[in-house]
């Protein structure tokens, strides 16, 4: 089906964000003023504890994360950035201070800098493991790789469990049918919940919103982390398609690319081009601002948003934005997305259409 034909069936965009996000934030803004320190630790479907920082209400405000029972904060520390470097002093930095902060969920990926990422987070979680929700993923489609790839995430993140175990960047039907074989990496996701070494399933996805609705569709995965930002709605938009389907199933959201590591701000001075990599080199600075990044993201109903971070000035930022947030009314988001219509291929270089011009 051409997306085109697709899009006929699609929610109305501006009545659809309208309206979901006026009912999502009115539900967080009531909770979280609900919420205090002393708020009881919350349980899963089956009565487990799910992990629980004490700062997270009193820091930002919180929504749930899909039926799985945890509430989690608007801003969430993606495992990317410094994390995913060779400097373990500042990657550990910036996850203590994201924890101190009231963060209580940190994204990672076994490939995340070639295991560096998971590595660094593992000392944090030795000590700090019940304060965050922790979720990883697997690249591999098969089911005997991605077990080797959990066992190799859990000896780097110091941790006997997962909160939530996820299928990395699902891209083709290629994809999916090898994950959904007999043999395939699905079978590895539900092996591990079924012994208790993880609580919940997710799928992750930048390329082509369509095949992640065939997946959910397909398959009843708790969450879903998507790539979107202000530039989304010019190209294979995720708002438009992906996000109505996984609000009606109730799944746990999570975005990401919020911009696109920089590469959507005015603030970012391009490198030299010969200094980027192909896929994403660029001499246009960005449109937008931090902050408008963030209130854009935080303005689509969805659960929360994960930020990598190079340093720990920036985790206290977006705290402090977190913190300050009001929606922005769909004026306000119209304006943002033309500004970032003149830097597409920069903010959405992972996306159909673009990666694939991008590398011809």
């Amino acid at each position: 089906m051409e997306q085109n034909e697709r899009s006929q069936k699609r929610f109305d965009r501006r009545t659809f964000i309208g309206t979901s996000m006026a009912a999502t934030l009115a539900v967080a803004a009531k909770s979280t003023s609900a919420q205090t320190e002393n708020a009881p630790i919350a349980r899963d479907s089956k009565g487990r504890p799910l992990p629980y920082n004490p700062r997270t209400y009193q820091a930002m405000p919180t929504r749930n994360l899909g039926q799985t029972g945890h509430r989690v904060g608007i801003f969430s520390l993606g495992g990317q950035a410094v994390i995913e470097t060779s400097n373990r002093t500042e990657a550990e930095a910036v996850i203590n201070k994201a924890i101190d902060l009231g963060v209580n969920y940190i994204d990672t990926a076994s490939s995340y800098g070639g295991g560096k990422s998971e590595q660094h987070i593992g000392p944090v979680m030795k000590h700090r493991r019940h304060e965050v929700y922790l979720a990883t993923k697997t690249h591999d489609r098969s089911y005997d790789g991605s077990m080797r790839l959990l066992e190799q995430s859990l000896e780097r993140l110091q941790t006997d469990h997962l909160d939530c175990w996820q299928l990395h960047n699902v891209q083709t039907k290629e994809h999916t049918d090898r994950i959904f074989a007999k043999d395939g990496a699905i079978k590895a996701l539900e092996k591990a919940r079924d012994q208790r070494i993880v609580r919940f399933l997710g799928i992750t996805g930048h390329y082509d919103p369509f095949i992640l609705i065939e997946a959910v569709n397909q398959y009843p995965f708790d969450t879903l982390l998507m790539a979107f930002n202000a530039a989304d709605k010019h190209q294979y938009s995720f708002i438009e398609h992906l996000l109505p389907v996984a609000l009606e199933k109730k799944m746990g959201i999570i975005g990401m690319k919020v911009a696109t590591r920089g590469r959507m701000l005015s603030t970012w001075t391009p490198p030299p081009l010969d200094e980027q990599p192909k896929r994403m080199a660029t001499n246009k600075p960005g449109t937008i601002t931090m902050k408008e990044s963030l209130f854009y993201n935080f303005s689509i109903p969805v659960s929360t948003n994960i930020i990598g971070c190079d340093n720990h000035h920036q985790v206290e930022e977006n705290v402090k934005w977190a913190s300050e947030f009001t929606p922005y009314n769909s004026a306000v988001m119209a304006k943002l997305e033309d500004r970032c219509k003149s830097i597409v291929n920069q903010g959405l270089y992972f996306r159909k259409g673009i990666i694939d011009r991008l590398k011809s």
